[in-house]
């Protein structure tokens, strides 16, 4: 069957990166005739490359597109992650997990959590880490499928990759090439729009090519060449919520084996990043510079590395907000391009993937319906919006009042749908949910409790359960501690399922 007579012809795709690749991936895996797919980038111009820590709904991105775990894990030099372990946020000195998964399984019509609270309150003193199979792992430095009988502890966890996001930019060229995917080099030196309806028309290289498309995908990151440069789309600044505006980022040697999870450390001005993959640790330093220069961040960053630094500091600016419209007449926007949150819990690669999996799920012809492009930018800035509030809640739950940056979180005002959520919480320790949530109960449970939000009371109807969960709470203790022993190390298993080639 052949196209429509408005089917769109020509896509082009204006930047490289992770956020160019996968989706020049995503849409050869998806248009498989009638459509021609073309990427411009510039080796010249580099990217930020510094995304290397992920969260779950990676995996399904990858088994769309029909890509091997072990080959991904390879290629990439990537290991495993079970979550991130948030050093002095809550407190200087004081430790806690986010997980990936959940804290046990439901054994009651009330949330589990409600019983740790209520043991707590009769003087039980186990910690809610402890209740979680991700962090019996982590900490035990092991890793080991999921398993996928539902009666098991080890099926109450999930995982994401941290991996070499320059090596995964090449890894899906490689794919996209082999799917017809045709690779510019060369930098933009304009942009054409259309007289009529100021769509944009073609764009002309360095070296005076033309090139024209029916539609364009904006990668081009934070310039947004498309977006902004061409089309005057507008941003909103988030500075006054999230007020981080710089990082410095830094690879070095290992010196232990790769851990399963993501660290990060609160520091005065913002917050240190520790990303472990089979070749090297990624570091960074996020952080505001109203209240710390650059050359203070990076030298508080080399004080604080593992080993010994194998690249020169990297510094980047940037301002945390999203444009006012993702998709703007024929152009969308994705990763950088789009908006820019910090790193803080792994959603600069996702929200590269949930724009490409929205624009395949509302995909335009050559009309543009309005209406298409009005849900896309509705979607697009629930979920971003989303992921700011639970950004937003480590920062203002924090009780540290020790530097400029940390007091000035402590008295600022919050987005009203944050602030209804901490105050359920605060109350009865419910998790309310709100559409475009990203990060389910558990994650917010874990900032909650892990930052000292401890509810006023447990859930009224807790009271006439006439259940004791210390009992239960005990075993699945047990139960994780017994599993977490029999599993192999993480080091090991990576060894044996996809251990990368590497350069001594």
């Amino acid at each position: 069957m052949e196209p429509r007579a408005n089917a769109i012809r020509s896509i082009l795709i204006v930047g490289g990166g992770s956020a160019g690749w996968m989706t020049a991936a995503a849409l050869a895996n998806s248009i498989r005739t009638g459509c021609s797919i073309t990427l411009v980038e510039s080796e010249a111009i580099g990217t930020v490359g510094v995304g290397e820590a992920t969260i779950p709904p990676i995996r399904s991105f990858n088994a769309s597109l029909g890509i091997d775990e072990r080959d991904f894990l390879k290629a990439t030099k990537g290991t495993f992650k079970l979550g991130i372990e948030f050093v002095g946020w809550g407190r200087i000195g004081h430790r806690y997990f986010h997980p990936f998964g959940s804290y046990g399984r439901a054994f009651d019509i009330i949330d589990p959590h409600q019983y740790w609270l209520r043991a707590r309150e009769a003087g039980d003193t186990s910690p809610l880490d402890d209740h979680c199979m991700a962090w019996h792992l982590s900490r035990a430095g092991k890793f080991s499928h999921p398993s996928q009988n539902p009666r098991s502890v080890m099926s109450t966890f999930e995982y994401a990759y941290h991996f070499d996001a320059s090596l995964y930019a090449g890894f899906l060229r490689t794919y996209s090439e082999a799917r017809g995917v045709s690779r510019v080099e060369g930098k933009i030196a304009s942009v054409a729009l259309g007289p009529e309806n100021g769509h944009v028309e073609s764009i002309r290289m360095e070296d005076g090519r033309q090139l024209k498309a029916d539609f364009f995908i904006d990668c081009s990151g934070f310039r947004g060449l498309l977006i902004e440069g061409a089309l005057g789309t507008g941003y909103n600044d988030w500075t006054h919520w999230l007020p981080c505006d710089r990082a410095v980022a830094v690879q070095c040697e290992p010196v232990e084996a790769p851990l399963p999870y993501t660290r990060s450390t609160a520091r005065e001005a913002g917050w240190q990043w520790r990303i472990p993959l089979q070749h090297r640790v990624g570091n960074g330093y996020v952080y505001c510079s109203q209240y710390l220069s650059d050359t203070a961040a990076t030298d508080t960053l080399l004080s604080h590395l593992d080993g010994a630094p194998t690249t020169e500091p990297k510094l980047l600016r940037f301002t945390t907000g999203r444009r006012k419209a993702f998709w703007s007449r024929n152009v969308v926007a994705i990763g950088l391009s789009s908006g820019f949150l910090e790193p803080l819990e792994s959603t600069s690669i996702h929200l590269i993937q949930s724009g490409i999996t929205k624009l395949l799920a509302l995909f335009p012809d050559r009309d543009f319906d309005p209406a298409v492009i009005a849900e896309y930018n509705r979607l697009s800035s629930n979920e971003i919006e989303r992921i700011r509030d639970f950004l937003i809640l480590h920062y203002k739950l924090s009780e540290r009042r020790d530097t400029e940056l940390w007091k000035y979180c402590a008295g600022m005002d919050i987005p009203d749908t944050l602030a209804a959520k901490i105050e359920h919480f605060s109350r009865y320790g419910r998790l309310v949910q709100r559409e475009a949530d990203l990060f389910g109960p558990a994650s917010w449970l874990a900032v909650h409790i892990g930052q000292f939000n401890l509810p006023r009371q447990t859930d009224p109807l807790s009271d006439f359960r006439g259940i004791d969960g210390r009992d239960w709470l005990a075993k699945l203790r047990a139960a994780m501690a017994a599993e977490t022993d029999r599993q192999p190390s993480h080091a090991d298993f990576l060894r044996e399922y996809c251990g990368a080639d590497i350069a001594v």
